[in-house]
């Protein structure tokens, strides 16, 4: 997948894995596997039981999200619909485009949900109040 390829559709992508007696690998390559050149990586982990990661948007940021052990679910809103997407698979990524309201729950033991992000970290591009992001969201064409 080319950069220029790339759709502003919440989806899955599957990614490439080489299976092997020795264990299976999984690999990414930014603007091939990815729809954006990454700039950030990080990965959530230890969450404990019942909780979840609260929900923002990004301004410009997009975003893969890899279920790289356990499970989770990712929950997506464009101001216009939801969407929950279950991620249990290393080799399958789930797309969060630019203006995307999201949130992670339903945490599996051990789970480690990796984040390819298309931006360096940067606190003005955090949506964090659902209110004004719908205003945002239907102010866009």
């Amino acid at each position: 997948m080319k950069e220029s390829d790339s759709d502003n559709t919440i989806r899955l992508i599957e990614l490439p894995k080489i299976k092997d007696p020795r264990g299976n690998l999984t690999f990414i390559e930014s603007g091939k596997h990815v729809p954006f050149t990454v700039q950030r990586n990080y990965w959530i982990y230890d969450v404990p039981s019942g909780m979840w990661r609260d929900g923002h948007a990004f301004r410009e940021q997009e975003e893969l999200i890899v279920a790289l052990s356990g499970s989770f679910d990712v929950v997506v809103n464009t101001g216009d619909k939801e969407q929950t997407f279950h991620l249990a698979r290393p080799q399958i990524g789930l797309y969060v485009p630019r203006m995307t309201w999201r949130y992670i729950h339903n945490f599996s033991t051990n789970s480690v949900a990796l984040v390819l992000s298309s931006t360096a970290y940067d606190e003005k591009d955090y949506i964090a109040d659902y209110k004004e992001f719908i205003e945002l969201t239907q102010k866009q064409p």
